[in-house]
């Protein structure tokens, strides 16, 4: 195998299409073997991304450097890269061997060389046995491998990856994700993959990096991303559901703080002040639905705790969701969803209060949409 490379982009936009900028001004460094997941909606410019480290796009402004070099007008098969798509393109009248071959072969790669490279790359992705076969006797997920190996049998530096199991159904996903990351551990390439699938982030990436509309929205592992997102579309976006956003104020209340959500009347929780709330003023509150508790009826917070918000509500709706319930609660106009145990559910239309520590909430500006308190203090 190659050395794995670093990938170092410094403000770089660029798009399939003139006139639009389908990656605006994007600037991030991977390291030489990392995993990183670039994660995004449908349209974020995930796939343009990719192609612009590729070479098969041009940045319209901003350089791709891979390890050293600045890599403007060095073409595709100089960059010592190689790209799996959603689509696995295998040539239907060739074997599951000569698949995995085809780009040795147009390299002019030795013959005895090719070989051996063939049952390496079959030896790491399990296709000894299916070496004679076409692709058309192959299941789904054996196609997926079989051009996954013609990728690997390469040598690549670098591994890009659109998508690769899009299409598949979940329990062949998941498979596959696990061989991947037993695939990249052996082989050491720092791979680049982009998917719109979260479960496929968080499991894969060493880091992940946001995407919306062609803007890079936060960087960095996924715990953090998911506990501390940097933006309410991060926040919205990840986990299942996305995290609670409830538009509130925080207002002065003689030595205390009121936190009074929209739509409730002025009698939500006043909480001491604490260098976990933002100053007074307008903010989306984010809370993740399995860090709140759900308590009794009750018209304050007296003996919950010091730094926990009570906020009370009803119970609209109980959905089942199989290990446990997502339970809709209305705060005033407002909806906040909460993760419970299959047994603790309250009734629909029952009266109850939603507890959460400051601990865990983010504090995001309406305007703007960044965070700018709480998941662990205010920022800098």
């Amino acid at each position: 195998m190659s050395a794995p490379a670093e990938i170092a982009l410094h403000g770089v936009s660029g798009s399939h299409a003139p006139g639009r900028h389908a990656v605006d001004e994007v600037s991030i460094s991977i390291r030489a073997g990392e995993r990183l997941v670039v994660l995004g909606p449908s349209g974020s410019g995930k796939t343009t991304l990719l192609r612009l480290i590729a070479g098969l796009h041009e940045p319209q402004s901003g350089t791709v450097r891979i390890g050293a070099r600045d890599m403007a007008g060095v073409p595709p098969h100089e960059r010592d890269l190689a790209m799996v798509f959603q689509s696995q393109s295998l040539y239907p009248h060739l074997s599951v061997a000569a698949n995995l071959a085809f780009s040795l072969r147009a390299r002019r790669v030795p013959r005895a060389e090719r070989r051996d490279r063939v049952r390496e790359a079959a030896a790491l992705l399990g296709l000894e046995d299916l070496l004679e076969r076409r692709p058309s006797q192959l299941s789904g997920g054996e196609r997926q491998r079989v051009a996954l190996g013609r990728a690997v049998a390469r040598r690549p530096g670098i591994l890009l990856l659109d998508e690769p199991f899009a299409g598949l159904d979940e329990p062949l996903r998941v498979a596959l994700r696990a061989e991947l990351l037993d695939l990249h551990r052996r082989i050491g390439s720092t791979l680049v993959m982009v998917t719109h699938d979260q479960a496929e982030a968080l499991a894969i990436g060493e880091r992940l990096a946001v995407l919306d509309r062609g803007r890079l929205l936060q960087v960095g592992p996924p715990s953090e991303v998911y506990a501390r997102p940097g933006h309410r579309l991060v926040a919205s976006f990840l986990g299942r559901p996305g995290m609670n956003l409830l538009r509130c104020a925080v207002v002065q209340d003689g030595d205390s703080l009121r936190i009074v959500p929209d739509g409730t009347a002025p009698s939500c929780p006043i909480v001491p002040p604490d260098d976990r709330l933002p100053r007074p003023g307008r903010y989306e509150l984010g809370i993740r639905a399995e860090r709140v508790r759900i308590l009794g009826p009750s018209g304050g917070h007296t003996g919950i705790g010091a730094g926990l918000i009570l906020a009370p509500g009803v119970a609209r709706t109980v959905e089942y969701r199989g290990e446990s319930n997502l339970l809709a609660i209305g705060i005033g106009l407002q909806t906040l969803f909460v993760r419970v145990a299959t047994d603790a559910s309250p009734g629909e239309g029952q009266a109850v209060a939603a507890a959460f520590s400051l601990n865990d909430v983010c504090w995001f500006d309406p305007g703007s949409g960044l965070r700018v308190a709480g998941g662990g203090g205010p920022d800098a």
